[in-house]
C-alpha cells in the first residue's frame, strides 16, 4: 500500500531498461518505496539496472518480459502479482523507430506498432486486472506530445502513441470507482538514449523531469500529467490549426 505521502511501497516497471523507468524507479526509491520488479529483455543492462537500485536498499527482481510476445504476458506477469500486492505499474517501454526507413521497411513500421501499441494494450490490460483484483493501485502509462496529433516527421511513432494515448484513457474511465488510478504521461522531447542524434525539440526535459512530474502527478491523483507542463497548452494551440496550415510547420 502508498505511505501517507502516498509513495508506493511496491514498484512494477514494464520496461526495466527505460530511462524515465529507472528515473523514477530511483526516485521513489530515495522516498519509500522499498520492492521493484523490472520487466524487460533479459540482458547485462538489465541487471546492471537492478543492481544499482539494490545499492539504494529496494528490493529489486526482475523477470523476462517481451511486448512482442503478448502471448507470454498473462503467465510472466501474472507470476509478478502472485508474489504480493503491486501498488504502481509504470508502462515505459517503447520504440522510436527511424520514421524515414519505417516508411520504406512496411515490417519495421509495424514493428514500432506493435511494440508501443498492441503490446502495451496486452500488458496493459493484464496489469489492470490484477491490480482491480487487489482493489487498489497505479497504473501510470508514458504516452508522448507526439500522440496529440500526427506530425510529417514522425507520424509512425506519434500514431503509435495516439492509439496507446487513447487506450490509456477510456481504461482510466473504464477503471474508475475499482480502486485503481490510471495516469497518462505525456513528455515532449527527452533527451536520452533513444533521442541521440536527433535534434533537440523546444521544451526539451529529461528523465529526471519526467519522473518528478510522475512523482507529482501521483500525489495528486492526475488522471493527465504534461511535462513539461506548458507542453499542453503548445500542444493544444497547435491542435486547433486547420490542417493544410499545420502540415507546412516544421514539425
Amino acid at each position: 500500500m502508498k505511505d501517507a505521502f502516498g509513495t508506493p511501497q511496491s514498484l512494477l516497471v514494464l520496461g526495466g531498461t527505460s530511462e524515465i523507468g529507472l528515473a523514477t524507479a530511483r526516485r521513489l526509491v530515495a522516498r519509500r518505496t522499498r520492492t521493484v520488479w523490472l520487466a524487460g529483455r533479459p540482458s547485462p543492462a538489465l541487471e546492471e539496472a537492478a543492481s544499482g537500485l539494490r545499492d539504494m536498499g529496494a528490493d529489486v527482481r526482475t523477470v523476462a518480459f517481451d511486448a512482442l510476445d503478448p502471448e507470454a504476458h498473462e503467465e510472466s506477469l501474472g507470476k509478478i502479482f502472485a508474489e504480493g500486492d503491486i501498488d504502481m505499474v509504470l508502462l515505459a517501454f517503447g520504440i522510436l523507430g527511424d520514421q524515414a526507413r519505417d516508411e520504406d521497411d512496411p515490417l519495421a513500421a509495424v514493428r514500432v506498432a506493435q511494440t508501443n501499441y498492441t503490446g502495451a494494450v496486452s500488458a496493459g490490460l493484464v496489469c489492470a486486472r490484477a491490480l482491480q483484483s487487489q482493489g487498489h493501485g497505479s497504473l501510470v502509462v508514458l504516452s508522448s506530445v507526439a500522440g496529440e496529433r500526427a506530425r510529417r516527421s514522425n507520424f509512425i511513432y506519434g500514431s503509435s502513441k495516439a492509439g496507446l494515448d487513447a487506450f490509456s484513457q477510456g481504461l482510466g474511465d473504464a477503471l474508475y470507482g475499482t480502486g485503481v488510478h490510471v495516469m497518462v504521461v505525456r513528455p515532449g522531447f527527452v533527451r536520452s538514449k533513444m533521442t541521440a542524434g536527433l535534434e533537440e525539440a523546444p521544451m526539451a526535459t529529461t528523465p529526471e523531469a519526467v519522473a518528478e512530474a510522475i512523482e507529482t502527478g501521483l500525489r495528486r491523483r492526475s488522471e493527465t500529467v504534461w511535462v513539461p507542463e506548458r507542453c499542453g497548452w503548445s500542444c493544444r494551440r497547435c491542435g486547433t490549426r486547420p490542417r493544410q496550415v499545420f502540415r507546412r510547420l516544421p514539425l
